[in-house]
This record gives C-alpha cells, sequence and structure tokens, in this order.
C-alpha cells in the first residue's frame, strides 16, 4: 500500500513540539514574534498572510501585521524594514513576495537582517546553508524534510532527483539532500527546463522532488517501483467543478500513487509544512536573539 503523506498532521506535530520551546521563552519573558509585511493587493497573498498570523496566534508567537500601498515608493517598504530590523521586539521578518514590479526584490531580501530572516533568503543565510551552517533552513525545503523523515525514509545513500532550480525551493533542497547531516547523504541530481529524458531521471530516483510549476508533469510511468515522491506544485486548472477549477500538483497523483512507495497530495502536503517551518525558524531566531537555549523540534 502507498503511505500518502498527511502534510497536515506533520505539520500538527511541528506546531506541537513548539509549545516546549515557547514555553521556555517565556519563562524567560520572551514572547516570540514575527512581523509580515504585504505590499500587493495581490487575494492570494493576502490570504498567505493571513494565513501565517492564524498559524502564530496558536502557538503563541506575536504577530505584527503592516500593510503597505502598493503604489508606494519603494523607499516606504525598505524604511519599514530598517524600522523592524532595529525594533528589538521584532524577532522575525517577512516580507510577503510577489512586490510590485518598481521595487526590487533581491534588494528587498538584501535589507532584512540575517538574524531576522526567517525565511533562509539573505545572501549571507543562503551562502551559510551552502557552506553546511545554516543559520535558518528556508522553509519550504525543510519542511520537505520533515515529511520525508515522517515517512520513514532513510535519505542515506539514496538517489534522489529535484526537478526544478528555483532559488525558493530547488536550489535549497538539493543542498540539503547533500550536506552531511540527518536528512542529507544523498546523491543528489538537480533537473530543469533543459534536461534531457527527465523521466531517465526520474525513473532512476529513489525520491523524487517535483517542484517545477509545471502541472501534473511527472506521471506514474516516469517513477521508480516504491519511490518517495514529494509534490511541491501548487497549480490551478480548469475542471469540472463548481469553481470551474481545482489545484493540482507537479506529479499526476492518481497514476503516481500506484507506484510510489510514498507520496504527498495537493493540496495537504508540502503547503502546511512551509508554514509550519516558518514558526519553527520564528521562534529558533528569539531563542538566538535572546541567547536562550531551548529544545527545538
Amino acid at each position: 500500500m502507498t503511505e500518502i503523506i498527511d502534510g497536515n498532521a506533520v505539520a500538527q506535530s511541528v506546531r506541537d513540539d513548539l509549545a516546549t520551546a515557547i514555553d521556555q521563552l517565556a519563562d524567560e519573558g520572551v514572547q516570540p514574534s514575527l512581523a509580515t509585511v504585504l505590499m500587493s493587493d495581490d487575494p492570494a497573498s493576502e490570504t498567505y498572510v493571513s494565513m501565517k498570523q492564524d498559524d502564530c496566534a496558536e502557538v503563541g508567537i506575536e504577530a505584527i501585521d503592516i500593510e503597505i500601498d502598493p503604489e508606494a515608493d519603494a523607499d516606504e517598504l525598505y524604511d519599514t524594514i530598517d524600522d523592524l530590523n532595529a525594533d528589538g521586539n521584532v524577532n522575525g521578518i517577512l516580507v510577503q513576495m510577489p512586490v510590485p514590479d518598481h521595487v526590487d526584490d533581491r534588494a528587498v531580501l538584501r535589507a532584512i537582517d540575517p538574524e531576522k530572516d526567517v525565511d533562509g533568503f539573505h545572501p549571507e543565510n543562503v551562502g551559510r546553508l551552502v557552506a553546511g551552517d545554516a543559520r535558518y533552513k528556508p522553509c519550504t525545503p525543510h519542511g520537505i524534510q520533515k515529511l520525508i523523515e515522517a515517512a520513514g525514509v532513510d535519505t542515506e545513500g539514496k538517489d534522489a532527483v529535484v526537478v526544478g532550480r528555483s532559488d525558493i525551493v530547488g536550489k535549497p533542497m538539493a543542498n540539503l539532500l547533500v550536506q552531511k547531516a540527518p536528512g542529507g547523504n544523498a546523491t543528489t541530481t538537480v533537473c530543469h527546463s533543459r534536461t534531457e529524458d527527465l523521466a531517465a531521471k526520474t525513473g532512476a530516483a529513489d525520491i523524487v522532488i517535483a517542484a517545477a510549476g509545471v502541472p501534473e508533469m511527472i506521471d506514474g510511468e516516469m517513477l521508480k517501483e516504491g519511490a518517495t515522491v514529494i509534490d511541491v506544485g501548487i497549480n490551478r486548472v480548469d475542471a469540472d467543478t463548481e469553481k470551474g477549477s481545482e489545484l493540482v500538483g507537479d506529479v499526476d497523483f492518481e497514476s503516481a500513487k500506484e507506484v510510489a512507495g510514498a507520496i504527498t497530495p495537493v493540496p495537504g502536503g508540502v503547503g502546511p509544512m512551509t508554514r509550519a517551518m516558518l514558526l519553527y525558524n520564528t521562534v529558533k531566531a528569539a531563542s538566538r536573539q535572546h541567547g536562550i537555549d531551548v529544545d527545538l523540534p
């Protein structure tokens, strides 16, 4: 029987386990805090921020909600980040992407204090990740590690294929998988739009992580029997439903589940873990900034 990896359940377990660390911080008079900065009127971005704030409230993290007019000058966003960097009561800063076209998104990432960069995207934090000394692991790749662990899969010595080379998922995921550390030690191949014979690469892999943003590009015929399949894709496609559309991943779930040993669904797989690991990083940031050792899951 194929194991359907329940991202909601694993994410709830992470949130439950964070309670111990949050209690330890509370004993020292510290409440972790996360500032979310939204400079967009995109409904999806507004929803994502709202969900993150709800998650914070559930576990006892203070959520600081900041909204900036998307038509405002870029300096207003940079000034806001500067203020948050200087505020000792703010442990983590998350600027919801995408930002408006007139704002340089890379400059935004560089502006955030690396100690408060709970997304893990500041160049300094990226460098530390590659060097094997991560301050904060990027949330989605870290969440994927937790999902693989929850499925009882040992990555050591396994052949892993990451399909996609984005800065947010593909590249950091590959780096984590090759690290000489728990959740790593895999022989890792990164595939992308220029890869020839993708099916041959995925078909030889023990672990396949699909993060290319192409609906159902990987099906069961492209997978090795018993492979662990992690589907990062969230794609809205036309469908004969009440809404006229549905969410699908980068993997054709129905055919893949007939072959895979374990697989994540969409939705309910990777998405909840990304949010849970943001909470993890925020608690870790609070403990680092206040010099308090806590028990993190």
